[in-house]
């Protein structure tokens, strides 16, 4: 092992590219699936329609996907964040839908009797009680794009997929299991983390109930 410790810089570098890639595509999903997963909830059809659409995009290769991009955006972070979004969406949408779906109708009806208006209500009583499956659908999201930005390195995107496509290319086992255990141990410390944040809501919606 003497790649490694003579290559910290370049590895630390990777991965912050993989974690620029992964929580901006995250984030930007989030903003999106937020929006229309409460306007869906309480609209069954429209809620069906959208994880519809969303699962096709979900089911659709990464490379592929990526290829997709590259004519209307060209190679890049650009065509990556966008396709990492997209693998988000039905993720981050069906949790939100559930998470308001789960809310018991004698809460709406006593937030409605206490004078709260759509806004209010959907701020203060409906989303601090549907947090923890938001949080649930943000760690699988999380720890699915890690995964999936490895193979953005094809369209040079960097993150730890380009030190393990740099390996499969030189036959150099080294670096392919330095990215991969970088990539692993990434995956499992962001799905760690947010389970407790998910575990601890769950616990303080339930005291709260």
């Amino acid at each position: 092992m003497k790649w490694v410790p003579n290559n910290i810089p370049r590895l630390f570098e990777a991965l912050l590219e993989h974690l620029h890639l992964v929580f901006t595509s995250v984030g930007i999903a989030l903003v999106i699936s937020l929006t229309f997963g409460i306007w869906a909830a309480r609209r069954p059809r429209a809620f069906a329609t959208i994880i519809l659409v969303t699962g096709v995009l979900f089911a659709i290769p990464s490379l592929a996907l990526f290829a997709l991009l590259i004519p209307m955006m060209g190679i890049g972070t650009t065509p990556a964040i966008t396709g990492l979004a997209a693998y988000s969406l039905m993720i981050l949408i069906r949790n939100i839908g559930t998470g308001f779906q789960s809310i018991p109708h004698e809460v709406m009806e006593a937030a409605h009797g206490m004078g709260y208006g759509p806004f209010r209500r959907t701020w203060e009583v409906e989303l601090p009680l549907a947090l923890p499956y938001i949080v649930g659908g943000i760690r699988i999201a999380v720890v699915t794009v890690i995964g999936i930005a490895t193979v953005a390195a094809y369209i040079n995107a960097g993150g730890l997929g380009e030190i393990i496509f740099q390996g499969i290319d030189q036959r150099f086992p080294e670096k392919i299991i330095a990215g991969g255990l970088l990539t692993s141990a990434l995956a499992l410390a962001a799905d760690y983390l947010l389970a407790s944040v998910e575990k601890f809501l769950r616990r303080k919606v339930g005291r709260a109930s």
